[in-house]
């Protein structure tokens, strides 16, 4: 097998070892003992954390600059003021997706 070949399953195989102990280890601190309220508290706010920081870079950057004419940061403001007001998934994804389908194709 040639060396970059090689070097490419290593890396995902160290990769994948490592994804997997992070996993491990959260799983396993909570299932030892009790975690303390306050750190507990804190944990609620990851995912909402995560998801925007995925989120937020396809919705704020167009071609690698910022714009304010970007249809996906305008749909996404829209998005959240449904979101915001209706505390509804579907019609939040729907009023998303609507919005910018109609900027990127009217």
């Amino acid at each position: 097998m040639p060396e970059g070949g090689l070097r490419l399953w290593l890396t995902m195989i160290v990769i994948g070892v490592g994804t997997f102990m992070l996993r491990f280890s959260f799983i396993w601190l909570f299932g030892r003992g009790k975690v303390r309220p306050e750190i507990e508290q804190l944990l609620k706010f990851v995912p909402a954390a995560v998801l925007a920081a995925l989120a937020l870079p396809a919705f704020v950057f167009s071609s690698e600059t910022f714009s304010y004419a970007n249809p996906r940061l305008l749909a996404g403001l829209i998005a959240a003021i449904v979101a915001w007001r209706s505390r509804n998934v579907l019609l939040t994804i729907s009023a998303g997706m609507g919005a910018l389908w109609l900027m990127t194709n009217l």
